[in-house]
């Protein structure tokens, strides 16, 4: 079973990214920022994607992702940036940092379903 960490530090968002991708099959694990994210991957090994929000506290997403980039390479884990910005400076920032795809919340079924088969993962 394909293994999704989902970073959010709301917890309703992760609840309902969790339902939806238990729905597809996915096992999940959660964290709430960056630096939680971090220590999982550190602990736990890669998981096959990441669902990683941009703006949290302590660790922003973006950080979080220069990090795993820099301890794993920039093909080791799969990264799908998770952003209410509608800025394509940040986005473009995430795609060049190393984030293989991006998601705008709001956000529902349909288009983590289409993301995910964006980059091969259904």
């Amino acid at each position: 079973m394909k293994e999704i960490l989902v970073v959010d530090d709301s917890r309703a968002i992760r609840q309902a990214i969790r339902r939806i991708l238990e729905s597809l099959g996915f096992a999940v694990a959660e964290a709430e920022d960056g630096q939680r994210a971090l220590d999982y991957v550190r602990a736990h090994g890669r998981p096959d994607c990441i669902l990683l929000d941009i703006d949290m506290p302590v660790m922003d997403g973006l950080t979080c992702l220069e990090a795993l980039r820099e301890e794993q390479g920039v093909d080791r884990t799969m990264v799908v940036m998770c952003t209410t910005h509608n800025s394509m400076e940040k986005i473009q920032g995430a795609l060049a940092g190393g984030a293989s795809e991006y998601i705008m919340k709001p956000f529902d079924a349909d288009i983590i379903r289409a993301k995910l088969e964006q980059v091969n993962l259904l």
